[in-house]
């Protein structure tokens, strides 16, 4: 069968698209045959990839970062919003790479090749935010202010981008009023942050929700408050290990279902992407055993 490669050539700041003779010979070499096409604007991918999963392209293979990658599986969910989808293959041409990281998979583009060949598939959990789905993780509160503050710094690169945009949201110190409600418990009160793992890492150096785990058919989220800048600093670089959830200002817990209403309105990050900059109500839901991906 052919498959269908889907490239965001602005991954990794355009590195993805000076890195696509390098895909493609890697691809070739493992002997995929393939169509491939670029995306022009955000929300691009999302659309190539439903209409390449209704005609029959397998495997499909996402070739960027983690916003490329989200916008792929949204189009797969979109064909076919009720049974498991893929195969998906990933081809890494971001700056952090989540998804791999949390999978386990190589960054070395011939060794993925080598793994959508070999047509071998892990089946994973997804999860829903409104009417968005993900394969990583999604936040609102702190994160998606983090998120924002990277995506204006242009002049940095890799993970020193991500850590000096959280210094820079952390001193703008947001906090939202928020009732949260789960599967056995619910929360109200004051919040700097919730965020929903479907995995462990995100931005390529913090270990958000440490507990999540992609297989176990549910999502892990973490909510804290913390009053003060100083505090907020003092949970940064505990955030990086995931030793920041043994505070008693931090909650982990895992569950179904998470709805959560906030005042003001907060912006929401989806695998790394801004999907609204004002939101006042969330619903997360996890789809177990949804997505088959590519492995070694």
């Amino acid at each position: 069968m052919t498959a269908k490669i889907i490239l965001n050539p602005y991954s990794g700041r355009w590195n993805a698209r000076k890195r696509r003779p390098e895909m493609e010979a890697a691809l070739q070499e493992a002997g995929i045959t393939y169509e491939l096409v670029e995306t022009g604007a955000p929300g691009e991918g999302v659309t190539l990839a439903e209409e390449a999963a209704r005609a029959g392209f397998s495997p499909i293979i996402a070739a960027g970062g983690d916003g490329a990658f989200g916008e792929v599986v949204n189009g797969l969910y979109r064909a076919s919003p009720d049974k498991p989808l893929g195969p998906l293959g990933l081809m890494p041409l971001g700056t952090a790479n989540d998804l791999v990281h949390n999978l386990g998979l190589p960054l070395d583009l011939k060794a993925m090749a080598r793994a959508i060949a070999g047509g071998r598939t892990r089946r994973i959990d997804l999860g829903r935010a409104n009417e968005w789905v993900f394969d990583n993780n999604s936040a609102v509160g702190l994160e998606p202010i983090v998120t924002l503050f990277n995506i204006r710094m242009v002049h940095l690169r890799g993970v020193v981008r991500y850590l000096v945009a959280a210094l820079r949201a952390i001193n703008s110190k947001p906090t939202w009023s928020m009732r949260l409600e789960w599967d056995d418990g619910g929360y109200e009160g004051p919040v700097s942050l919730v965020t929903v793992g479907n995995c462990a890492v995100t931005g390529g150096l913090f270990r958000m929700a440490p507990a999540a785990d992609p297989s176990d058919g549910k999502l892990t989220f973490v909510y804290a408050y913390a009053p003060s800048r100083l505090k907020m600093l003092g949970l940064l670089p505990r955030a990086i290990s995931g030793d920041y959830v043994k505070d008693p200002a931090v909650h982990q817990h895992h569950t179904t279902r998470l709805r959560i209403h906030m005042k003001p309105d907060s912006p929401i990050q989806v695998d790394g992407e801004i999907r609204s900059h004002a939101l006042s109500a969330v619903e997360y839901l996890a789809l177990p055993a949804r997505l088959d991906v590519l492995v070694p």
